[in-house]
């Protein structure tokens, strides 16, 4: 039998605890945080039900998206959002127009975020973990390194650590357990995720983030797995088959406030009350910006209805929807055109027409060169 205690110094991570892994945390301490997430969840879900199946269907669109596009995001990996949101409608079967050029990559994210979320009441086991580990790696590589794909790691290059810095001034934020002993820990993470436990459904997605990514089972990509874990976990509380908010964007925005919580969490006590009351503010907060998301649904949906009788070709609708969904920068002609893929003529009289009819507007400020905004109903 490998002893945990003994790997890499004496009590330095709280895999080496001598009682490993039974979790402590302060629910009285917690009971607010957990009644103020359930009741925006609540608020949430009871306004998406008086918007129709459309919008519904628009808003967990949006929700998914960003969740795709962030969970890599924070690992340093940048997606294309257009390809991650076609990638997505195509699985649903939405149709939201012409759809944008998708890679193995991108299908690879958006297939076990989508596992994770739409089938969270299937159980988890190492056969379902290794095939989202391999959709994250299609290749077989991370970059330019021949990973073991699909496949608890084998420490072959040494132990797996968390660390940052240069190359000679490396610091050592994290070391997880051997792999010598991850057929045992993930077999009995395993049971418990999918047993009937005593914690509380937010509780136990919190916690099952945690432990997952503690355990580092994976050569690369556990980061973004134990994020996917933590969804799976989020839409059993939920009880609902459609996502609608994010907790891996909510991550991204607090990106420094995450790693230093998991440092400290990690080189710990078993005594996880902090990280769960930051995993239960983080999670409110991200209720909160959905809330935001579906106010952004509705005023497109109203845009729309408002131009409905208004002929526009496609590139109109186009560009339109891009200033819908957040443009970033100033709309010029010349990015009209590079968008549109037409002339630099051909732009404008897309833009004159527009404002015309009263669907667009000169933004103010001057500048170089004129920008254009939306006229919203």
């Amino acid at each position: 039998m490998f002893n945990l205690r003994m790997y890499s110094g004496e009590n330095l991570y709280i895999w080496q605890s001598a009682d490993w892994p039974q979790w402590h945390y302060d629910l009285p301490a917690l009971a607010q945080a957990l009644a103020e997430v359930s009741r925006a969840q609540g608020m949430l879900l009871g306004r998406l039900a008086d918007v129709g199946l459309v919008l519904r269907d628009q808003a967990s669109l949006a929700a998914l998206t960003d969740d795709v596009v962030k969970t890599s995001e924070i690992e340093g990996e940048l997606l294309d959002v257009a390809s991650v949101r076609s990638s997505i409608a195509r699985r649903l079967g939405m149709d939201i127009g012409a759809l944008a050029p998708v890679d193995r990559h991108v299908e690879g994210v958006v297939e076990m975020v989508l596992d994770a979320t739409s089938r969270s009441t299937e159980p988890l086991t190492a056969k379902r973990l290794f095939g989202w580990h391999a959709a994250l790696f299609p290749t077989g590589y991370s970059g330019l390194a021949r990973i073991a794909v699909g496949q608890w790691r084998d420490d072959a290059a040494g132990p797996m650590q968390v660390v940052s810095g240069p190359v000679n001034r490396r610091k050592v934020h994290f070391q997880a357990p051997p792999a010598a002993v991850l057929p045992a820990e993930m077999a009995r993470f395993l049971t418990w995720a999918n047993d009937e436990t005593d914690e509380p459904a937010l509780i136990k997605a919190g916690l099952a983030h945690l432990w997952f990514v503690t355990l580092h089972p994976f050569d690369d990509g556990n980061g973004r797995i134990a994020r996917a874990v933590g969804d799976l976990f989020l839409a059993r509380a939920d009880g609902a088959e459609q996502r609608f908010y994010s907790l891996s964007a909510q991550i991204q925005r607090e990106r420094k406030a995450y790693y230093d919580i998991l440092e400290r969490t990690q080189k710990g006590s078993l005594d996880v009350t902090e990280w769960l009351a930051w995993f239960l503010g983080t999670l409110g907060r991200a209720i909160a910006s959905a809330q935001t998301t579906l106010d952004s649904v509705l005023a497109k949906a109203r845009f729309w209805q408002r131009w409905a009788g208004t002929p526009m070709n496609e590139r109109q609708i186009k560009l339109l929807n891009r200033l819908l969904d957040g443009f970033d920068g100033k709309l010029t002609s010349s990015k009209w055109a590079t968008i549109g893929k037409c002339s630099p003529d051909t732009a404008l009289r897309d833009i004159t027409q527009l404002l015309g009819v009263g669907v667009l507007r000169k933004a103010p400020g001057g500048g170089r060169s004129t920008g254009y905004e939306l006229v919203h109903p």
